[in-house]
């Protein structure tokens, strides 16, 4: 595995009852970048962050994280060693509050995870750490209010926090932006930016625009294959990928770089 990746997968296949949903996919994430997993509908994207996080088993292929073959372990193992995902929809604690729900996230630090008796003043040491992360996801002023009652692009941040508090090297993001509104696409896309300062994000995304503003490589599936890979500027022009879009290769694929 080359030095400057964190993660690479090695003719990575999935086939459910005949149906090849992960076909044979060689990909390697550097460390320190913002690599985008894009592609239309049903190209594979979600099946392949499964098999990155051990919810599905491979059929065939390799998955290496920091050098180590990863195929055959759990995805609590996986986690642990600091690859750490979020989901398409929010998951948070709805009647928890903005502090609690990452106060949680940092718990398994103090091996209190199910001490059920304890008091939950019992994890007040962890207020500064969980006030750290709010305050990175811009949420350090809401950390009093009960998660239920943040709108849709603050959960997700939220979301985001509760992710950062397991100190991932490399974070998935599925679908980050899913169901936004201009405003706060643009906010949890700045926040990406500054969750990436200090570690690696693979993101499955459908917005192009996030897209050609973030993403340092970009990698695109289709009917689970690799098609393309390099900067926006790459495989924007690319035939196979304006295709895959928009059913010609004369058109032209959204976004700016």
């Amino acid at each position: 595995m080359a030095a400057d990746a964190i993660i690479e997968t090695r003719g990575l296949t999935k086939e459910f009852k005949g149906f090849v949903a992960v076909d044979a996919c060689s990909l390697r994430v550097r460390r320190g970048e913002i690599h985008a997993l894009i592609g239309p509908n049903g190209a594979g994207k979600t099946t392949f962050f499964n098999l990155l996080t051990k919810f599905l088993t491979p059929t065939s292929g390799r998955i290496l994280f920091k050098g180590l073959d990863v195929t055959a372990k759990g995805a609590a193992e996986i986690a642990r060693l600091g690859l750490v995902r979020s989901f398409q929809m929010s998951a948070v604690f709805p009647h928890l509050t903005v502090l609690e729900n990452v106060r949680l996230g940092l718990q398994r630090k103090l091996g209190t995870s199910f001490h059920f008796w304890k008091s939950g003043a019992s994890l007040s040491r962890l207020d500064a750490r969980a006030l750290e992360l709010l305050e990175t996801v811009d949420l350090a002023g809401l950390a009093r209010t009960v998660a239920v009652d943040l709108p849709y692009g603050r959960k997700r941040a939220l979301e985001i926090a509760t992710t950062l508090a397991a100190d991932p090297e490399l974070l998935l993001l599925d679908e980050p932006t899913q169901g936004m509104g201009r405003e706060d696409v643009e906010r949890v896309t700045l926040l990406i930016k500054r969750v990436a300062a200090a570690r690696t994000v693979l993101m499955v995304e459908h917005n192009m625009q996030v897209v050609a503003t973030i993403a340092d490589t970009i990698t695109v599936l289709q009917r689970g294959r690799i098609i393309a890979s390099g900067t926006y500027a790459d495989v924007s022009r690319d035939p196979l990928v304006i295709e895959a879009y928009t059913g010609s290769a004369d058109a032209q694929l959204g976004g700016s770089p």
